[in-house]
């Protein structure tokens, strides 16, 4: 690999780790760019080249993993999860949801609720998103 190669998915990299660390903060392509110290359209064709989804949607899947845990682990609303990972509205994140997971969220805490005592490895294999 060249060293260009290399300092490119380095920043990459960087912005990625932001979105895992801000994920339920408004980000957006020009502040991630700025991250990854590249012009705004550079770092959608390289951040989807290198890691084989657009900034936005790999933004969603990880809020709509957090979402998913947040099911399974607490009682707390739907609405209350959704604003929680980043979502601004309960109508797109059960839209995006649905996309993600082919079920609703409320489907989703329903499903897992009937798996008890299943162990947990199966459990969260089976409730992976796709990519």
């Amino acid at each position: 690999m060249s060293r260009a190669a290399e300092e490119t998915n380095r920043r990459m990299l960087r912005a990625r780790d932001a979105m895992d660390r801000a994920y339920a903060q408004p980000l957006d392509v020009p502040a991630l760019a700025r991250i990854a110290h590249v012009s705004e359209a550079h770092f959608t064709r390289t951040f989807r080249a290198t890691f084989g989804e657009t900034p936005h949607r790999y933004l969603q899947r990880r809020r709509v993993e957090r979402a998913m845990f947040l099911l399974r682990e607490t009682d707390r609303s739907v609405t209350d999860i959704c604003f929680e990972v980043g979502f601004g509205s309960p109508g797109t994140f059960s839209r995006t949801f649905r996309d993600i997971v082919g079920r609703s969220p409320r489907t989703y805490r329903k499903e897992v609720a009937l798996a008890t005592g299943v162990p947990t490895c199966f459990t969260m294999a089976w409730t992976r998103p796709s990519a």
